[in-house]
């Protein structure tokens, strides 16, 4: 069994949060006991526990932050289910599932959703071809439509927009909810409105009391209207589900999809050199701090990974990487699906700039850094050693794709 402590961010949170359902059980159960003399024995390490000075002591040792009581408490408490047997209305939900899974956007959308829905109705999910997410049930579905076929890959716009007419068809749903995003969710959730001759309403980031509020003018002021039928909403536009599990049931359609002629030939994706791309709109960046010793194999492990370059201020001011490549609050404000920090302790103002950051993976020598604390995955150890294990795994899993495809 390896000895490395592995780190649960949602129990993290809901330790923090005291409001959660679950907040009570993830915290010690034992906080004082009798002695064998009748005194009430206090654990002076225990959160919030009064010292004599009157001073509240603060629990430095990291069981707050993810402990092994919060972790067997989180493998023991499952969220209670909510089952929805015969919805009274679908809210009807397309999520982007870029690389397969949902994303930050998708979750908060179903967020949004979830609340629409309430008790009587449920959360109808529609997905296109194959996926690799497997926590749909926590995300807040509770109806699962996937569109298989051929026909569905790639960008083929027109075939989707009949799928999804397919689908409006049959469940008549109350609402329907795209993410206003450039990667499909926006150009397929106008071209549905101009499908179902709906007037959709577009970058949406609240809904309340039968109306939303959307951002316009280039972001300088918000539009308040009656809640459409069709909407198009913006990151963070609702918390993520996070105190129910779904079920996730599985439904089709009753009748096949006609498939249509493309006017639009997909011929794949265009290959971009990361290194072309802005920090601020990549997707994949490798950071490189004051732990690094071979900056020549950090390089290779960009150029490997395909990832973006970027570094701490301390990296930048030593003269290793171009100013244009710091990433903080002082630098560049970041917003990856992935970013891999080597040999960045993490300094405020750099975790300040990966706040955005949907995963983060730590790779350093010191187990207490604030990076490792902030990371969703840690890895203590020597970076170059680390790297270069990284560099062989990607030639052997490319090596071996090419061997099959052979």
């Amino acid at each position: 069994m390896s000895d490395i402590i592995r780190r649960d961010p949602r129990a993290e949170w809901i330790a923090r949060n005291r409001l959660h359902p679950l907040h009570a059980a993830m915290q010690p159960q034992q906080q004082q006991w009798m002695g064998p003399n009748g005194i009430i024995r206090k654990n002076p390490h225990g959160l919030g526990f009064m010292g004599p000075n009157g001073l509240k002591r603060i629990d430095r040792s990291g069981a707050q932050q993810g402990g092994n009581v919060r972790r067997a408490a989180s493998a023991e408490v499952k969220l209670p289910l909510h089952q929805v047997a015969e919805p009274a209305f679908y809210i009807a939900v397309v999520p982007d599932m870029v690389g397969g899974r949902l994303s930050s956007h998708d979750r908060d959308l179903l967020g949004m959703a979830h609340q629409l829905a309430g008790k009587e109705g449920a959360v109808l999910a529609v997905i296109f071809g194959e996926h690799k997410e497997s926590a749909f049930d926590t995300a807040g579905v509770d109806r699962l439509l996937q569109l298989n076929g051929s026909e569905f890959e790639g960008y083929v716009p027109e075939q989707r927009i009949r799928g999804l007419r397919a689908v409006d068809n049959q469940f008549n749903p109350r609402h329907w909810l795209l993410p206003d995003s450039r990667t499909g969710g926006g150009e397929l959730g106008r071209r549905l409105g101009a499908s179902l001759g709906e007037r959709p309403a577009t970058r949406v980031w609240q809904v309340k009391d039968g109306l939303c509020t959307g951002r316009a003018g280039a972001g300088q002021q918000d539009v308040t209207r009656p809640l459409p039928r069709l909407v198009l909403a913006a990151a963070e536009c609702a918390e993520p589900v996070d105190e129910t599990r779904h079920e996730v049931l599985p439904v089709a359609l009753d009748s096949d999809v006609v498939r249509s002629l493309p006017r639009v030939e997909d011929l794949g994706a265009v290959a971009v050199d990361p290194a072309a791309i802005p920090m601020a709109e990549s997707e994949f960046i490798l950071s490189g701090g004051n732990g690094i010793t071979d900056w020549a194999l950090f390089h290779n492990a960009a150029e490997t990974l395909g990832a973006t370059e970027g570094a701490s201020r301390v990296a930048v001011d030593n003269g290793h990487m171009a100013r244009n490549r710091q990433v903080g609050a002082t630098g560049t404000w970041v917003t990856a699906r992935v970013y891999m920090a080597v040999g960045i302790s993490g300094a405020i103002q750099h975790l300040q700039g990966i706040g955005a950051c949907e995963k983060v993976i730590a790779i350093n020598m010191d187990p207490g850094c604030d990076m490792i604390k902030r990371a969703d995955l840690s890895i203590v150890g020597d970076s170059s050693e680390i790297l270069k294990a990284l560099i062989d795994a990607v030639h052997n899993y490319r090596n071996g794709a090419k061997r099959e495809a052979a």
